[in-house]
């Protein structure tokens, strides 16, 4: 843990110059050479999931239907997002190198609940949508290199009074089941004798209706998923996304453990994608841009956390 510590504060040190770096790197300079980036059928064993996918002809990715802007679905009920152009630059990837162009491409839901489950029992091969890594769930699965990092903070009214976490004391709010933020509201409310009532969603959209019609004054979230969130409803500028950060998350795509191959080849893919700037301009794309369905700009900039990310990709959680 310490050593985990030390790290994201050198992180946190490089931002400026990570941050001017992905810039030369948007720019187009050619950035240095890494042995992560250099995914080849030549440098990828095609074993365990990989071998299956060669064997069966089809991928499965797991997605989430309604995590604006990473994973939702589009107007002909197709998922497309921040987290599926991720995706597709993957299966890109494995079709190259299993050599099978025609690769067959099966898209199942997932929830929050029944992620690992599914992905143990092989229902799915692999998924990247919004799925933190840490130390508990790498016990059980493991995590390609991290693609993005996240504040968990909260949405609620302007009107509401609501401005940090200490506010929520008596009051009702609302929180995604089985997530981090659930585990960490949870403990707040034993350590702290704040007699919030917590309501456990089943999902997203499930959490802004509890918002939206008054049954929670607030709902917690990972704060990228709330500039989603807070797209999504009627009068976007009536709400605002407040609160001290209650941790620091980093989303990584999540695969079956001791998956060799797999991880090697996503892991190359991600690294080439944060270093050369092709990440960075997918993160333009759906967080600095207007975005279907509505048009809507989520106007959430890229934070120097994430600029530090791109600039050294890493599989590692930080907390």
């Amino acid at each position: 843990m310490e050593k985990m510590k030390q790290a994201r504060a050198w992180r946190r040190g490089c931002g400026t110059v990570a941050a001017l770096a992905l810039a030369v790197m948007t720019l187009g300079a050619a950035p240095a050479a890494t042995a992560q980036t250099g995914v080849t059928a030549a440098t990828v064993p095609v074993t365990g999931t990989l071998k299956k996918i060669k064997d069966d002809g089809v991928v499965v990715i797991g997605f989430r239907d309604a995590s604006i802007p990473f994973s939702y679905y589009d107007v002909n009920q197709q998922p497309i997002g921040y987290s599926m152009d991720i995706t597709n630059l993957i299966l890109a990837k494995i079709k190259q190198v299993l050599n099978a162009p025609n690769l067959k491409v099966r898209k199942i839901p997932i929830t929050s609940q029944n992620r690992i489950a599914l992905l143990q029992n092989g229902t799915f091969d692999f998924e990247c949508n919004t799925t933190t890594n840490d130390r508990a769930r790498a016990r059980q699965v493991d995590f390609s290199n991290n693609f993005f990092e996240i504040g968990t903070r909260l949405l609620t009214l302007k009107t509401s009074g609501i401005k940090d976490f200490a506010d929520l004391k008596g009051k009702t709010v609302v929180v995604g089941a089985g997530t981090t933020s659930e585990k960490i509201l949870r403990r707040m409310n034993v350590e702290k004798k704040m007699g919030m009532h917590i309501i456990s969603a089943k999902d997203h959209t499930e959490s802004s209706l509890m918002l939206k019609t008054g049954r929670a004054v607030a709902m917690m979230m990972d704060d990228a998923l709330l500039a989603g969130e807070r797209a999504k409803m009627a009068k976007p500028s009536d709400y605002v996304i407040t609160g001290t950060p209650q941790s620091h998350e980093v989303y990584g795509c999540m695969m079956r453990k001791n998956d060799n191959g797999l991880k090697t080849l996503i892991d190359g893919v991600i690294a080439k994608a944060e270093t050369s700037g092709e990440a960075a301009t997918i993160y333009q794309k759906w967080f600095m841009s207007p975005i279907p369905p509505k048009g809507l700009n989520l106007d959430f900039p890229m934070s120097d956390d994430m600029k530090a990310l791109f600039a050294h990709p890493s599989s590692e959680p930080v907390s």
